[in-house]
This record gives C-alpha cells, structure tokens and sequence, in this order.
C-alpha cells in the first residue's frame, strides 16, 4: 500500500481492486463525517447510507490500511476475556448488551458479505482455541461453561479430536466456536467500501484529517484539500489514531503482531493441517494463530514486530515452530511477511466515547477487530441518524484517559516478544 512490503503482505497481493482513490477537493456538506476507512469506519458508512444519511467517510491513506488490513482474518464472537468479566467490569445491563452484541457479531459479519456479495475468502466452520498444556485446557474448559451457559454453540474438544481437525498433537486439547470463521481481512474491507459507496456514500483516500472545529452549527473537518461540515462526525480511527484523534491513541498500548504466509501446500498438506478450514490460535502469553487462506497458503503469526532486530528472530522463531507443529512444513517458504499493531485497553475491553458534542467513537478492540469493528460501526451510524438512543448503546460512555507508562509498555511487549522467540524452547 505504501511501497512496504512488511505492511500488508498477503492480504495486499491477493485482495480484489480497491475502489477508484478519490481525495477530497473542495468542501462538502453531509449528515455523517467519518474519519477512518477500515472495519468501523466503512460499517458506519454503509449503514448510515442505507438509513438514507448523507455519509462522507476520510482516510489519510487508504481504504484498510490500518488494523483492518493487517490482521490474521479470525472472525470471532466476544472478547479475548471471559464471558463473565464483562458484567463484573461493566455492570449487569451493560455487560448482557455487550455479550449479546458481540456473541452475534460474527453472524453480522457473514450477512453483510452475503448481501453485499463480498468477495473475501470467507470461511464458516468456526475457530479452534487451542489448549497448551493442563492449565490451558483447564482454561478453555471454563470458557466453554461461561459460554455454553448463554446458549453459545462453543464445544470443548480433547486431545485427540483437536489432534484430528488441527493436524497437530501438539495441544491438548481446543475450544470449537461455530459461531465464528475467516476471511481475507483486506478484501473484506474493500468489499464494505464498495458496498457503502453503492449506497450513497462517499469515501477519501489520501485525505488525512488535519483538524476538527466545532461552528457551532455543525462540524468542519478540515483536509489538505478540502473540508467536511457535518452534523455529526464518527471517529473510527482505533489503534491507528493521529491527531486529531490523538487523545485515542494516548489511551491505547500498542501491542505488535505479525504474519508470515507459506506457499501454496501440496494437496496432501491440505488434507492433513486443519482439514474443516477453520481458524486457530492458542493460550500462550505469547499467543500464536495459524489458518489457511484460499489457494492453500499457511498464514502463522504471534507477538513481534518485523522491524529491526525483530525480523531476523521473529522470522527464524516462525520457520521452528511451524516445523515443530508441522513437521511436513519443515523448510517451507515463506511468500510473504507483515505486522501490524493491536490497540489494548488497561481492562481488555472496549471504549464508547463522546469526544465533543455529536462526536463519537468507538475504540480499544484488543485484538479483535473485524467482528466487533463491524456491529460498533453500526451502532454508531444508528445513534447518528437518530435509529437508537445513546442508552442504547452497549458501552458507557466515557471520556479517553491516557494508558499508564504506556510507552514503557510497548517497548517491553517489543522487545519482550523477540526474547521470548529467542528462548522459546518448544519451538
């Protein structure tokens, strides 16, 4: 996207054309301003468009470039802490809406791709969260009660049935999620902003926002180029957010992933290493995830940065433990290698904020952007076009407040996660 190859990688090369790059010229006036184009940003078009809104939706580089276009693809239900923290954290009717939102969230993901006809690689036969050791397995086992006790269809498999559909014997054992599936995360973005420009809606490339001023009658956000004077503004930025959202990104520790994705598997490979196709990843501190892509390609990551000394030992950490998983991998190239950044949250959970008046915001998906990124930028078209209330909403609304020893915090995740890789000795 912008001449790095370490960028977006796989999903680059093989995502279908983005729309036609438009920059803003000139000022516009629009019921919706949104600034930011990836999974939050173009739902919140595409919504607000279908609800009959004027919607014009800025990005200071392109559709995706962001998480939305980096990430492993995992279309999951719920967040990365358990069911039940979420009422502890926030309170009985806060805590059911979210768990009721996000438990269906992926199912929304998959009714826009059938709707909208989005060409994304998308796979429905769920996730594997793969179980390392006793504790892990103690672990899922609870995260199965929490989440069997509201009806979710989740499963927890042993040993030797979670040997059978990941092709491994390295775990001892993994939680089913059929709510849950893939897809080509880039792809899918472009698809939503095809989809919300047939809509009605209009969406910049290379038209960073520069600055937000309130006239006291609506909104201005101002460009290089041009100007959106809107009623309300969606700030749909997460983890990639400048100013002047920058009060988003203090409240944020960036935490790095990255990828690698193999060449295309010989027929038997395909048959032996997750045969039903559905995603994985595992409960290590240092977590690791793999799934295939459509032409047959082993996509493998974890926590690193390919930067510095991070690419040499993350990429030689990536060849070991593929090996060790799969020993028929042993010695398979890699076609392509890319990282991006995570937002987390203090508590893990996300963030409702109404930055100013009818300025708001959803932020802080701590890994889980697609599913999540999608039904929150819905809920933010329904609050700005008038559909819902803001007590309707499945989050508090509060204001940012900046991450303690944030910056200490990433460089130990930084360089935490390359020693971690050095001295990992089970791969």
């Amino acid at each position: 996207m912008d001449g790095d190859p370490l960028s977006h990688g796989l999903w680059e090369r093989t995502a279908p054309p983005a729309p036609p790059p438009t920059g803003l010229e000139g000022d516009i006036d629009c019921d919706v301003a949104i600034v930011g184009a990836g999974f939050t940003g173009l739902s919140a078009a595409l919504h607000a468009a279908a609800a009959g809104a004027s919607v014009a939706a800025l990005d200071g580089a392109e559709v995706g470039f962001g998480g939305s276009g980096r990430n492993v693809g995992l279309v999951n239900a719920g967040m990365w802490v358990m069911p039940e923290e979420l009422p502890k954290t926030l309170g009985d009717k806060y805590g059911a809406a979210l768990l009721k939102l996000l438990g269906d969230a992926p199912r929304a993901v998959f009714e826009l791709i059938d709707k909208h006809k989005i060409a994304c690689e998308v796979e429905r036969s769920g996730t594997l969260h793969c179980a390392v050791g006793v504790k892990g397995f103690a672990e899922l086992g609870e995260r199965e009660r929490q989440w069997k006790s509201r009806g979710a269809p989740v499963r927890l498999l042993g040993k030797a049935e979670a040997e059978a559909k990941i092709g491994t014997a390295a775990y001892a054992g993994a939680l089913l999620d059929q709510r849950a599936g893939t897809i080509q995360p880039l792809a899918y973005a472009r698809g939503l902003a095809a989809a919300a420009i047939a809509a009605g809606a209009r969406v910049f490339s290379a038209s960073p926002a520069l600055a937000c001023e309130d006239d006291g009658r609506r909104w201005i956000v101002r460009t290089p180029q041009g100007a959106l004077r809107a009623k309300w503004v969606i700030v749909a930025t997460n983890a990639y957010s400048v100013a002047p959202g920058g009060a988003l990104r203090a409240e944020l520790t960036h935490l790095p992933y990255f990828n690698v994705a193999t060449a295309p598997l010989d027929e038997a490979a395909r048959r032996a290493i997750l045969p039903e196709r559905q995603g994985c990843w595992d409960t290590r501190q240092v977590l690791s995830s793999f799934r295939f892509d459509q032409a047959g390609r082993l996509v493998f990551g974890s926590v690193g940065a390919l930067r510095g000394t991070g690419l040499p030992v993350h990429r030689a950490w990536a060849r070991r433990a593929l090996a060790k998983l799969f020993p028929r991998l042993a010695g398979a190239p890699f076609e392509a290698e890319w990282y991006g950044m995570i937002g987390l949250t203090p508590d893990h959970l996300p963030r409702f904020h109404r930055l100013a008046r009818n300025v708001i915001s959803f932020s802080g998906y701590n890994g889980r952007g697609i599913a999540p990124g999608t039904v929150f930028g819905r809920c933010l078209a329904e609050l700005a076009t008038g559909a819902i209330g803001e007590a309707e909403l499945p989050l508090p609304v509060s204001q940012p407040k900046t991450a303690p020893l944030r910056h200490a915090a990433e460089a130990f995740y930084e360089v935490g996660a390359q020693l971690a890789h050095l001295v990992d000795a089970r791969f």
